[in-house]
């Protein structure tokens, strides 16, 4: 079985029930293991104008799916929770949920349809950050350094916990 890390991230209505259910139907398919869960996070839109700030989270995963089988299912959940995307627009839009593949073990992928690892996993401190609960030790395979490591090199690496609890 694959080891996987997903992002998830939710702005729009009730943000962390939006990430659990979104983590319970992950689970409920019988390809999918959830191994590991991080805490939520609230923090400020990347790259977008929206005055709704994101609860993110990571997890870790154990699947037989392939990458773009998982990506449909991904893709699948974000639709069974009610997010919307406006295909003509190239802009981050507020969303009920995202779920964003990080990494698929240490493959390294570059499809139309899918990239990983995850371009901007390095950029991101609400994927970092969540991701150093669960696996800081994780060596990114394109960079060949760890996940704290990465952390370490980051600017501006404010954020606030919403939940001290997990998942």
């Amino acid at each position: 079985m694959a080891i996987v890390y997903l992002s998830l991230g939710s702005n729009l209505g009730d943000r962390v029930g939006y990430i659990q259910q979104a983590v319970s139907l992950l689970g409920a398919n019988p390809d999918i293991n959830i191994v590991a869960t991080s805490s939520f996070y609230e923090t400020e839109p990347w790259q977008m104008h929206s005055e709704n700030w994101f609860v993110n989270a990571v997890i870790q995963i154990s699947t037989t799916l392939q990458p773009e089988e998982l990506l449909k299912e991904c893709k699948n959940i974000e639709t069974r929770l009610g997010r919307k995307k406006d295909e003509e627009s190239k802009a981050y839009l507020d969303r009920t949920i995202d779920i964003d593949i990080i990494f698929y073990d240490n493959l390294i992928l570059n499809t139309p349809n899918l990239t990983i690892p995850h371009r901007f996993f390095h950029k991101r401190v609400f994927m970092l950050v969540p991701m150093l609960e669960i696996a800081q030790d994780f060596v990114h395979p394109l960079f060949n350094k760890t996940v704290e490591k990465l952390y370490d090199e980051i600017e501006n690496p404010e954020m606030v916990c919403l939940y001290g609890t997990r998942i």
